[in-house]
């Protein structure tokens, strides 16, 4: 039978790519010839000819977002959601040849019944969680009967935007947020809140939790503009939260002058002291401008995640401070704090006549909210940080090779424990916050470590093919893909699925990487992009050892995770004997 193939998944990224290779394999299987169309970032999409379309005997949509089907109008099609067909490939394929209907020229109407549901994702970096939480959500609450609207607040910016119709018709709001996020929008409408790990691992448990536990959200915007959501809401985005959003906010920042500064490095390494040369421009752009910029937007959307838009002046002027004053990213964040609680303060406890509380946002609390912070900042805060400051990055910057393989240990243990959990973030963010002092070789060891899990699962399931089922197989390729990416959270399946022997091996391999790397004096001038920023010029120092430190902790990950995998039929034999034991 001649078959279209047509996969697509809300991100664009995991679901899509693996549903492809499953359903083509499994199509194989049946004798059937297919041609499939993945809806995947992983991999450039290739939309079927005419001539395809014309042969096709049968159209089949494995799909958990909207798909154009109108090229497909007088064809056999069989549409569902692509969790079915990941699940069971080959008796999907053989359900859509027996219930396929001919495609009048539009798209099926969506599902009724259910519960209408909306929800927000957004991550720190805006890349893995973001997307693959989304996608979590968008087929555990269809394969549920719920109808579903997810906008991923990633690094490119809004996408899949809810509109005012959708928000009026939701009976419920899911938020699965690591950083501040703006939530007045859904005045008056039930909303709960989550992590986007949460979403990601326990989907189900996040919606059936949401729509028992959500409480209506009444934002308490005043007429000065100084918004505020409710304090349950504020009190539950507590001070870690509020360090990722400003990590957020400022890494593009870092991205950006990260790589710039590399370029610049192409007309050699010191170059860029030449006055009026290209070098010269790349250096001012990336490293005068853009790092320049850093700790103040890490203190500004700090405060902004506390106090609102109110808190982003104050904010910002102690960041500016913090570095003038040479406190680095520890005074960013001290004074990322002290601006945003002090504006909350304002903004919350200091009454003011109505006819002048329009002043608030634009006179009162930047004028004493800044001055409070830098008066802070200059007399009692900036000094001593700077001098810790100073004392760790000579240290940093001159440890013996003990103490720098010790770190790069520490570094690449805590990107592999809960690959995008909190002592993920805490390590990442550390790596990054030392970049302002141009202190390198940390953030190395941070990217080449949490490149290590996902590469590693995807090496373990070409050594011990056998001991992985089909689906797990496919999983493996997906995950070396998006290792190659630096996105740890491709291991994250086989992590749920085989906790105490995923993370062990992955956090040993991952402490190899970090020590070779640190060992081996590899420096990162830009904080993610994974494989990529292997090309470009200068923005790694030491880039073969670099690459070797990387093959040889996703290796040993890979090799150990094969050794201690263990099949289907083992663990149902293992079970089997446990019960009769008991």
């Amino acid at each position: 039978m001649k078959t279209l193939i047509i996969t697509a998944c809300p991100s664009g990224m995991a679901s899509s790519y693996m549903a492809a290779r499953l359903l083509r394999q499994a199509a194989e299987e049946l004798g059937w010839q297919a041609a499939v169309e993945c809806h995947s970032q992983l991999e450039p999409v290739t939309p079927f000819t005419q001539a395809q379309i014309n042969d096709a005997e049968l159209v089949v949509v494995a799909s958990g977002t909207e798909v154009e089907l109108a090229r497909f109008a007088g064809k056999r099609l069989y549409k569902s959601d692509i969790q079915q067909a990941l699940n069971g490939p080959k008796a999907w394929l053989q359900q859509a040849a027996e219930q396929a209907a001919t495609q009048s020229g539009s798209a099926p109407a969506a599902a009724s019944g259910g519960v209408r549901l909306v929800a927000i994702t957004a991550c720190p970096t805006g890349v893995a969680h973001t997307f693959m939480s989304a996608e979590a959500l968008n087929e555990t609450a269809r394969a549920m009967g719920h109808q579903i609207k997810v906008e991923t607040q990633g690094s490119v910016g809004a996408q899949n935007a809810l509109t005012q119709g959708d928000i009026a018709a939701a009976d419920c709001v899911i938020v699965a947020a690591d950083i501040e996020v703006d939530l007045s929008r859904f005045d008056g409408k039930r909303v709960y809140r989550t992590s986007t790990g949460q979403a990601l691992k326990k989907p189900k448990v996040t919606i059936e939790t949401a729509l028992a536990e959500a409480k209506m959200y009444q934002h308490q915007g005043q007429s000065s503009g100084a918004a505020q959501g409710d304090k349950d809401d504020k009190k539950q985005a507590g001070p870690y939260q509020h360090l990722l959003t400003g990590v957020s906010f400022m890494l593009p920042m870092v991205v950006a002058g990260g790589l710039i500064i590399a370029l610049s490095f192409v007309f050699g390494i010191e170059a860029f002291k030449e006055e009026g040369t290209l070098a010269a421009a790349l250096m001012q752009i990336g490293g005068a401008s853009a790092f320049a910029l850093m700790i103040p937007v890490l203190s500004g959307y700090i405060a902004y995640s506390i106090a609102d838009r109110p808190g982003i002046a104050p904010g910002m002027i102690g960041g500016m401070l913090a570095s003038s004053l040479g406190a680095g990213f520890i005074g960013g964040i001290i004074s990322g704090f002290l601006a945003g609680y002090a504006a909350r303060y304002l903004a919350r406890k200091v009454p003011m006549p109505k006819s002048l509380e329009s002043l608030k946002p634009i006179l009162i609390i930047p004028l004493f909210a800044s001055l409070f912070t830098g008066l802070v900042m200059i007399y009692i805060v900036g000094g001593p940080v700077a001098a810790i400051m100073n004392t760790m990055t000579d240290f940093l910057n001159n440890m013996g090779s003990a103490n720098a393989v010790l770190l790069g240990i520490i570094i690449g243990a805590m990107m592999c424990f809960d690959m995008g959990g909190p002592v993920n973030k805490a390590a990442y963010a550390f790596s990054v916050g030392l970049l302002a002092s141009e202190t390198y070789g940390p953030m190395a060891a941070a990217m080449a470590a949490g490149m290590v899990p996902a590469l590693g699962m995807g090496i373990a399931t070409f050594l011990a093919r056998r001991k992985f089922n089909t689906n797990e197989q496919e999983a493996g390729k997906a995950s070396f893909v998006l290792g190659l990416c630096f996105i740890s959270e491709g291991a994250i399946p086989f992590a749920a699925r085989d906790p105490l022997r995923v993370i062990p091996s992955c956090m040993i391999g991952g402490a190899l990487a970090g020590a070779l790397s640190m060992l081996f004096g590899a420096k990162l001038l830009a904080p993610h992009g994974g494989i990529f920023v292997l090309f470009i010029p200068n923005a790694i120092q030491q880039l073969l050892w670099y690459v070797l430190a990387i093959a040889v902790g996703a290796i040993v990950t890979g090799v150990l995770y094969s050794v201690l995998k263990r099949s289907d039929a083992e663990m149902l034999a293992a079970g089997q004997q446990a019960a009769a034991k008991a």
